[in-house]
């Protein structure tokens, strides 16, 4: 073997190893990321006083919480965090972080219709329709946000449980409530300083959750 053909195996060689890296390590269009563990997923929220104090107390939901019309539950912290300004919105000034079962997660997901016919998943409109009109959960997918509130190139799964799944959400999904408001203050803090990397050391770890291939086609994941 000449030093050229030499060379050229060993840069395709590296080629190979920088392109598997990259496949592995950039995050698809549509994936789900979240924190949790074997049995559990957190999930966030951004209420007034009103609704967190007793969520916070009782460790679930109780009234003035609506178990009349769809909540939105959100694994991605910084999404959120961009939904409400980092807690500077009106009735958004707490954010909590809600434990589920993973249990109850997954069902949720085994339920949910997708709020747009876009994509490879309905044939017809028509077909969408009728789904999405007897749907009890719903799922969406918004852009993923950076540290600082940029759009990613990625979405982050938003998912919406309808009247008749918030009393199973509460009563039976919900391992613990926790209060963010504070670490959310410490981070909006740090970046006002200019201290992005230590900012980020505060953010709650996440990592692809995964999904079976059947609920992936339904969900438009990938």
């Amino acid at each position: 073997m000449t030093r050229f053909e030499l060379l050229l195996q060993t840069e395709s060689l590296a080629l190979l190893v920088f392109v598997v890296h990259y496949v592995a390590n950039v995050p698809k269009t549509r994936e789900i990321r979240a924190n949790f563990d074997t049995d559990t997923v957190v999930v966030y929220q951004a209420y007034g006083d009103a609704i967190a104090e007793p969520a916070l107390a009782q460790g679930r939901f109780v009234a003035p919480f609506s178990f009349r019309r769809m909540t939105w539950i959100k694994p991605s912290f910084l999404w959120l965090m961009h939904r409400s300004n980092w807690g500077a919105k009106k009735g958004q000034e707490r954010t909590l972080a809600i434990r589920i079962k993973r249990s109850g997660w997954e069902r949720a997901l085994e339920m949910a219709v997708l709020t747009s016919p876009d994509g490879p998943v309905f044939q017809d409109g028509a077909r969408w329709e009728r789904d999405f009109k007897t749907a009890r959960v719903h799922v969406q997918w918004d852009t993923e946000r950076s540290l600082r509130g940029a759009g990613l190139d990625h979405l982050s799964i938003q998912v919406g449980l309808g009247r008749d799944v918030i009393q199973e959400f509460v009563d039976d999904w919900i391992v613990a409530v926790e209060d963010m408001t504070r670490p959310v203050a410490k981070i909006k803090r740090l970046l006002k300083l200019g201290k992005a990397s230590e900012a980020k050391r505060q953010l709650p770890p996440e990592r692809v959750y995964p999904v079976g291939l059947p609920l992936s086609e339904r969900l438009w994941i990938g």
